[in-house]
């Protein structure tokens, strides 16, 4: 039991991804945008004792959507995401340890353009049961925020008011719901 409620059995668990999301959300003029993966894969290996497990996520960085074409555009370019020599972003957990009452931490490794920098979620488990279908379901949310300069991630575009088009901080959001292999 976790926070009363069950813990996942052990083994091995992979991202529904009808049921999940990978968003991050940025400022970008006087307004918060909001974007996603739309394709991606991953697993969690849930151990006995729930400090042991370890997840693997990888988000397909072509199919970034803002629902806005010419930004995503620009994000997939040389100028952001480079989709062409850099594919993917991945996210590798190094560490899964509870912290304030509902909350466990969850430090891993966060690699966008072939840098790789360590990042620490906050991560809510939502619970874990059996769907209409009789499959075991388990859900999670976690969320961060990262500086996106430290991922090389640096173009801006300075306003005529002054400041800056992009926020350099990022809020990264994820959603995921998983069921036992």
């Amino acid at each position: 039991m976790v926070d009363g409620r069950p813990v996942p059995p052990p083994g091995t668990w992979t991202v529904d991804p009808a049921h999940s999301s990978f968003e991050f959300v940025a400022r970008h003029l006087m307004a918060k945008v909001r974007g996603r993966f739309a394709t991606f894969t991953g697993e969690a290996e849930i151990a006995e004792a729930p400090g042991q497990s370890t997840v693997q996520i990888e988000l397909e960085t072509a199919s970034v959507d803002t629902k806005e074409p010419t930004r995503d555009g620009h994000l997939r370019s040389a100028d952001f995401f480079d989709v062409e020599n850099y594919p993917t972003v991945t996210f590798r957990s190094t560490a899964i340890r509870p912290a304030d009452e509902g909350v466990w931490k969850i430090d891993g490794d966060l690699t966008i353009r072939g840098v790789t920098r360590p990042v620490t979620f906050d991560l809510e488990f939502l619970g874990v049961g059996t769907d209409p279908w009789g499959n075991l379901k388990s859900g999670f949310s976690a969320a961060t925020k990262v500086n996106r300069e430290d991922w090389d991630l640096t173009w801006n575009a300075p306003l005529e008011t002054g400041g800056f088009l992009l926020a350099k901080e990022v809020r990264l959001e994820v959603e995921v719901a998983l069921f036992r292999k």
